[in-house]
Formats: structure tokens, C-alpha cells, sequence
């Protein structure tokens, strides 16, 4: 009996795909550990939170770093992730020659309302495994800001974060690249309907 293999693409697989046509620039997807994953739908909540947090993010940084939505950062030969939100440092050709990697991204966010299990499992995993210092996930489903710290590796070779900091929407939080930045977290998390 044949042992069946599973392809894992690489990201120059995931571009050559594009280039022929199997995978449109409208198609909602991106690449983690080689695995082509369709990413969920937004919700108002999700897209109002994004505005607002896209918002108080460029108020506060202004030019001192490069702020990205929803754009490719490569990780790895396998992973080519699009966060809902990187701060990343500035670089002179803005990135033209090539997405931010680990080592440009000073903060990656993702805003989490149906993939909130995703995120906190699957992604948080390839983050802290690529060594992203500081993620934070904006929990649209609880409320509140979860923000990561300090990846490791466990002895059984699984990645996460050693630190765990929840913040409610009511607070303020410092920007860990920027600490002398605070985030008024009022102003980001959506209001509550009636």
C-alpha cells in the first residue's frame, strides 16, 4: 500500500499558481506552512474595528513606521500570511523590492471575530514559530485585547508565547515598538449596539 504525501506549496508555487491563472488576485486566500487557506469572511464589527484601529494607529505612529493592511509578509519558504494589520519599520523603497519579513515587523495584529479560534491557535503557532516578538489579537468575540509576548518552543516542538496580557476596551495599551505610544482602546473596539 502507497503512503499518500501531502504537497505542501512553497511561495513561489503560490505566485507561479497566481501567474497561471489558478488563483485570482480577488480570491480571499493566503499561504500558512504551505497550505493554501481561504480567509473568513468580515463581519461589520470586524471591518468597523479595523477603521478604527487603522485610524488611531496612523494618528499616533505617523512616519515613524510603516503601517500595512491586510498585505503579504513572508515568513517562510511556506508561509506568506496577510494580516489584518503590521507595523513594520520603514524602509526607503517602501517595500517594492520584496514583502516585510520577520525581521522589519515591530507588531503584527489580527482582528478576530469567526476566525478567533484560528488565530489564536493555527496563527499564534506560525507567529511565535517565525519568532514575531509581539502579536496582538484584537477579540471581537470576548471583547477584550489579547496581546502576546516572548515566542518559545516547547520540548514537544510546538511554538507559542510565553506571555499572555488581556486588555478590555475600556483601557489604554503602550505599543510595545513605540513605548512611549499609548493606544486608547476605547477608540478602536466598536461601539456596542442597542
Amino acid at each position: 500500500m502507497a503512503i499518500a504525501t501531502v504537497k505542501k506549496f512553497t511561495i513561489e508555487d503560490y505566485h507561479r499558481l497566481t501567474k497561471l491563472g489558478f488563483l485570482k488576485k480577488e480570491d480571499k486566500v493566503e499561504l500558512i506552512r504551505g497550505e493554501i487557506i481561504e480567509m473568513a469572511a468580515k463581519g461589520t464589527s470586524h471591518s468597523v474595528c479595523e477603521t478604527r484601529l487603522e485610524r488611531e494607529l496612523y494618528k499616533l505612529i505617523g512616519e515613524q513606521a510603516t503601517l500595512r493592511g491586510q498585505q503579504p509578509i513572508i515568513l517562510s519558504s511556506y508561509s506568506e500570511p496577510e494580516p489584518d494589520r503590521v507595523i513594520v519599520k520603514n524602509r526607503k523603497d517602501d517595500y517594492i523590492n520584496g514583502h516585510p519579513h520577520t525581521e522589519d515587523i515591530l507588531l503584527l495584529i489580527e482582528i478576530s471575530d469567526s476566525s478567533l479560534d484560528y488565530d489564536q491557535t493555527t496563527k499564534l503557532s506560525v507567529y511565535a514559530e517565525n519568532n514575531i516578538t509581539d502579536y496582538w489579537i484584537f477579540n471581537l468575540v470576548d471583547f477584550c485585547l489579547e496581546c502576546y509576548r516572548q515566542p518559545y518552543q516547547n520540548l514537544q516542538e510546538k511554538f507559542g508565547y510565553r506571555s499572555k496580557l488581556i486588555y478590555l476596551p475600556n483601557e489604554s495599551v503602550t505599543l510595545p515598538c513605540f513605548p512611549d505610544l499609548t493606544l486608547d482602546l476605547t477608540k478602536v473596539f466598536p461601539p456596542t449596539i442597542n
